[in-house]
């Protein structure tokens, strides 16, 4: 490999990323001039018409208000999630939405109510006068804005930790480890055991790469756990604050202190109980100084004219609770082991200062490189879990990605440094049929299943995977606009007959007495919605309704069910498969499936690429358990 200039690449990353802010942003004026608001209510990105409850100070000293969507919108999952920003708009008598100058933050949000963070009491009024009063999420100019700013602190950077983590990256060299006897974990297997010792050793980086359902997560906690027993504090990060939440519940069970700085997209009193906000109000001095930011606005509302001792006052009184926040954000900070937050979060006022021995990056995949500089100026050495060959990071701008603004940070190193990568071999979460075609299409044939797992059905005697082809039936998609993709009704209704007959199969009160979950996926969200309506308003489904789960592919990333079913829509006499070209999206939603993985598509149209045919093929082989070799099964192209 040739060496490379760090610095210029750096700044190529720059002007893909302006690329990428200005594709996002005419997009979003576009659909904000032309989308009507139904279609933004399906996008999962407004709510209207929404109730303006009541408004308090929350403990980070923000005013918020409560917001609670009066539509049955529950089959519509929405975007909101903690730290997004908001617009509000109200809608006159002709239904157009006229939008307010002042806008908001999400402080959290649930199925139908949400908690936004606002600029000032007046903003409150406003939306409390309104009657017709919708929010929907506004262009995200702050995370663009660190993004950019991270990468010309690296580009910039000429000596110290950063710089040599920057050349380090982007060329093949000899990153430094520790030298010490292997440790022993006997409750993780030789591979996870391995990747946690090469985290130990590491003095500069480490990627745990972890294929579907081999323990990434539990590595990962382990490596954390063991390296807290050498570092007082770690900085622990993800893209997403659902990855965030996820390893940052995983750590807690495993009985680590740990900090949120944020709040998670799940919202219940175990989640909260570790988020800073809670943390906060939980320290003994809050009161007091809930008390003085109270006689502040209270000082601020009732101002008389001539007091000349008025302004000195109010400063010694703000002086005093701004050194009590102080004191109480490092008693918070002292007390925790792990400081947990997205990526975009580590530049949070509440950690500015901080430093920390090691940050991990949970996910790292699914993140910008960009993204990822942000918490890496915080850390001394960076170690990276998750899978490049799973979910990619989102870009949307074509002349970006072209350019190279998804090559992730973590396939560079994997690219440039092979020798920091640890793969875990050994999965546990799907019968071995279904696992061996992802294995041997991604993962060279490495990924093997445990014993446990390997023959594992619902069903004695069944096939763990079938294709169920529509050629001949003349389904046909029907494209149904630029955000939500394509629909196939036909095989919607295909998808849940199947499912309507594999429950026979298996009888209806065994599927409920064994709790055996189903997930139905589709790449195209129009599809998913509709999937969603149809098991909605299908009588054979209200007993299971609570056992079935209908999303995107990106929706299901990190879960699992014993049934999945994958809708693939496409059906053309072109053979034209758009974003299914992306074949780490299918890599997710096969090895979504435990026990039984039914595909439905067309196959005349979808097999003309080769990752599809070859797919068919595969499924077309397989038998009955007891007659599988799996040895003989095709090998990966």
């Amino acid at each position: 490999m040739n060496a490379v200039n760090p610095i210029l690449q750096l700044h190529k990353q720059r002007e893909l990323l302006e690329l990428e802010y200005k594709a996002e942003r005419e997009e979003f004026q576009r659909q904000t001039e032309t989308l009507g608001i139904e279609r933004k209510v399906k996008r999962g990105d407004c709510w209207y018409p929404v109730q303006a409850g009541r408004s308090y100070y929350n403990s980070l000293n923000q005013l918020v208000v409560e917001l609670t969507r009066t539509a049955d919108d529950t089959d519509i999952e929405h975007n909101f999630e903690y730290g997004r920003q908001v617009m509000f708009f109200a809608v006159d008598a002709l239904g157009t939405p006229r939008y307010f100058k002042r806008t908001g933050t999400v402080s959290y949000a649930e199925p139908q109510r949400m908690v936004v963070a606002v600029p000032d009491a007046g903003c409150v009024a406003e939306l409390k006068a309104c009657e017709l009063l919708g929010v929907q999420l506004s262009f995200d100019e702050t995370t663009y804005r660190l993004m950019t700013a991270a990468l010309d602190r690296v580009a910039r950077a000429r000596d110290g930790r950063l710089a040599e983590l920057r050349d380090m990256f982007y060329n093949p060299g000899k990153p430094g480890k520790f030298t010490f006897a292997p440790m022993s974990f006997p409750w993780l297997n030789p591979t996870q055991e391995k990747a946690v010792n090469e985290v130990l050793r590491a003095k500069d980086v480490a990627v745990v790469h972890g294929p579907p359902g081999t323990g990434k997560t539990t590595t990962l906690v382990e490596a954390i756990f063991e390296t807290l027993r050498r570092e007082s504090q770690v900085l622990v990060c993800a893209q997403s604050n659902m990855a965030v939440d996820w390893i940052s519940e995983r750590l807690v069970d495993r009985g680590i202190e740990v900090l949120r700085v944020g709040n998670p997209t799940r919202v219940n009193d175990k989640m909260l109980a570790f988020t800073y906000e809670r943390r906060f109000e939980a320290h003994p001095d809050y009161p007091k100084l809930w008390a003085m930011r109270k006689a502040v606005r209270e000082m601020q509302g009732r101002r008389r004219r001539g007091d000349a001792g008025y302004h000195d006052k109010l400063d010694r009184l703000k002086s005093r609770a701004t050194q009590l926040e102080f004191t109480i954000n490092n008693d918070l900070m002292a007390s925790a082991r792990v400081i947990a937050c997205t990526l975009a979060g580590s530049s949070s006022r509440v950690l500015e200062g901080m430093k920390f021995g090691t940050l991990f990056i949970d996910e790292a995949a699914q993140a910008l490189e960009a993204a990822c500089w942000i918490a890496i100026a915080k850390a001394h050495r960076v170690i990276l879990a998750g899978d490049h060959c799973q979910l990619p990071p989102t870009v949307k701008s074509l002349e970006a990605l072209k350019g190279g603004l998804g090559k992730t940070l973590m396939e560079r190193i994997v690219e440039t440094n092979p020798q920091v990568v640890t793969l875990l071999k050994v999965q546990y979460r799907m019968n071995e049929a279904i696992v061996h075609f992802s294995s041997q299409w991604f993962y060279h044939g490495q990924v093997v299943s445990a014993p446990q797992v390997r023959n594992r059905s619902i069903l004695d005697l069944d096939t763990p995977m079938t294709w169920v082809d529509t050629t001949g039936m003349d389904f046909k998609e029907h494209f149904v606009g630029a955000s939500f993709g394509r629909v196939n009704h036909d095989e919607a209704l295909l998808t849940l007959n199947t499912l309507h007959d594999y429950f026979e199969k298996i009888g209806r009160q065994h599927v409920l007495d064994e709790r055996i979950d189903v997930g139905i996926i589709s790449p195209y969200r129009a599809q998913v919605q509709l999937l969603r309506r149809l098991v909605r308003g299908t009588a054979y489904f209200k007993p299971y309704r609570h056992l079935i789960a209908v999303n995107t592919v990106d929706g299901f990333q990190g879960q699992e069910r014993d049934v999945i079913l994958i809708s693939l829509v496409r059906a053309n006499d072109e053979g034209q498969i758009g974003f299914l070209r992306d074949l780490r999206r299918m890599n997710v939603a096969i090895t979504r499936a435990r026990m039984k993985l039914i595909i439905l598509g067309d196959a005349s149209t979808l097999t003309r690429h080769p990752f599809y045919k070859r797919l068919y093929d595969y499924v077309a082989s397989l038998k009955a358990p007891q007659q599988q070799d799996l040895s003989q099964l095709p090998p990966s192209l």
